[in-house]
């Protein structure tokens, strides 16, 4: 077998194959069971030696070759493992297992063979007979040892899942945690629904939006940067109790902990307010980390650190952010306590700063940071016992925030009020602002029932429990600067 085979070389044997009359590409192959089914079945129960009659069909890619003459071993890896195979050319015929020998590596193959275990007490598979499924025409990445360059893992994660197992493994994970989230939130009676991710008004969020244009309708919408106001709308509808697990996109920086395409969780749920919610958050995430068997330093056992927001800046700046409501008296105090703030940016802005610089990277193990500012929530509910305050947390652990939760408005008046602060914040130089939402605040005066709403940032859930520093490696295909080697002309 070939260790790596130029592509020159692999495309003769393409054609050498199709001559034999050898379909390179065949349309499909029965019957498959996945590799760690045979080992879940056989890893434990035989001895160095022993053999079986169990018979077992499995596919992947070929990883490797050893020996020669009248017999091979070749290792055959697919998603859920690597198992090795036996060849013989008693078995086969001479121009099976010559074919067989001379594939290369990368090539997908098929194959039938019966369970046992080598005298070195590896599981192998005595091979009766093997198709060729996939022809490969490149070769795969580090002959399968490894494949370490960022920049072509995030380009191409095709091979990145190739050489990298844990990155496999990785992902593997990353589909459980989804899957887990839906089993919690549907055994509770939340209702998943979708909501449009083209909109003719962005909203739900504090960021700036993707512009696109809507061609039939001669107008520019808007990639969502949240789904909260649609769902919301299902609130005052009815439905009570709903979540989306989708896509959203926020024209910002990239950085390890920011991808302009991320996926969000939120859910809504009628006649309960943020401390329901923040009760609920930490059993969910709990029960995520035990179904995907979270082993690391992290407690996700309930309940959490709870500090609110003026006690957690206070703690670690010195500032007290609610003595200082206004911009240039926040800037001067912070100064004066040898921190350096952007002068051009808005007294929110600011607070967000201090909690994001000062606060959130020494939050490991999870905590709820509680009741925040109202100028930084704009669709939160005023707090019920603290002038200029909502009735807010976001949750951190890991050293990041992942989460994002209100007791949500209901007022539409109080709405009304939010939006136009929202307006002279715009004024005001900021960039990041909410619009008026008309068709929202027509919504609210039908009226919506107590709410508790929330986000939480799968991407950096994912994150946290897998130990992963940055968002890239835990998305499949992340927003990447363009390469020098893309910018080439073509039809």
């Amino acid at each position: 077998m070939s260790e790596g085979g130029s592509q020159d070389d692999r495309r003769t044997k393409l054609e050498r194959l199709r001559a034999e009359g050898i379909d390179p590409f065949p349309h499909d192959f029965d019957g498959v069971v996945p590799i760690g089914h045979v080992r879940d079945a056989h890893e434990d129960s035989l001895e160095p030696g022993q053999e079986t009659e169990a018979p077992y069909r499995v596919a992947g890619r070929l990883a490797a070759r050893r020996g020669h003459g009248g017999a091979a071993f070749l290792d055959l890896v697919d998603r859920s493992g690597r198992i090795q195979l036996h060849a013989r050319r008693d078995v086969l015929g001479e121009e099976s297992f010559d074919r067989l020998v001379s594939l290369d590596l990368g090539d997908l193959i098929g194959v039938d063979g019966t369970a046992f275990k080598s005298r070195r007490g590896e599981l192998s598979l005595a091979l009766t007979e093997w198709t060729l499924l996939a022809k490969s025409l490149r070769a795969p990445p580090e002959k399968f040892h490894g494949l370490e360059d960022v920049e072509t893992r995030y380009r191409q994660r095709e091979l990145d899942l190739i050489a990298n197992e844990e990155v496999r493994e990785l992902f593997i994970m990353r589909s459980k945690v989804v899957a887990a989230i839906r089993r919690w939130l549907d055994g509770r009676g939340f209702l998943e629904v979708e909501t449009p991710v083209l909109q003719p008004l962005y909203g739900g969020a504090l960021a700036r939006p993707f512009v696109t244009h809507f061609n039939v309708l001669a107008r520019d919408f808007y990639l969502r940067i949240a789904t909260e106001l649609y769902l919301k709308r299902l609130i005052v509808g009815g439905l009570e109790r709903v979540y989306e697990l989708g896509k959203d996109f926020r024209n910002e920086g990239l950085s390890h902990k920011h991808n302009p395409e991320f996926t969000m969780l939120e859910w809504y749920e009628a006649y309960a307010d943020y401390e329901d919610i923040a009760g609920e958050l930490e059993q969910l995430v709990a029960y995520v980390a035990d179904e995907v068997g979270y082993d690391g330093e992290i407690n996700f056992t309930p309940p959490w650190k709870r500090i609110k927001l003026r006690d957690a800046i206070l703690e670690k700046t010195g500032i007290d952010v609610l003595e200082l409501r206004e911009r240039d008296a926040l800037l001067a105090a912070a100064r004066e306590g040898g921190i350096e703030l952007p002068a051009d940016e808005t007294w929110p802005q600011l607070v967000d700063e201090l909690l994001s610089k000062h606060v959130e990277p020494d939050l490991v193990q999870p905590t709820l940071i509680m009741d925040y500012p109202v100028e930084l929530s704009p669709f939160a509910k005023r707090h019920r016992s603290q002038d200029g305050l909502v009735e807010r947390f976001e949750g951190f652990a890991g050293g990041m925030e992942f989460t994002n939760a209100f007791t949500e408005l209901n007022d539409p008046d109080d709405q009304r009020a939010r939006f136009e602060q929202q307006r002279r914040d715009l004024e005001a130089g900021s960039q990041e602002t909410q619009p008026y939402d008309e068709d929202y605040i027509r919504a609210l005066e039908h009226g919506m029932p107590p709410t508790g709403g929330i986000g939480v940032g799968i991407d950096r859930l994912v994150m946290i429990l897998s130990g992963r520093p940055s968002i890239r490696e835990v998305v499949l295909f992340p927003a990447m600067r363009r390469a020098e080697e893309d910018r080439i002309d073509g039809p």
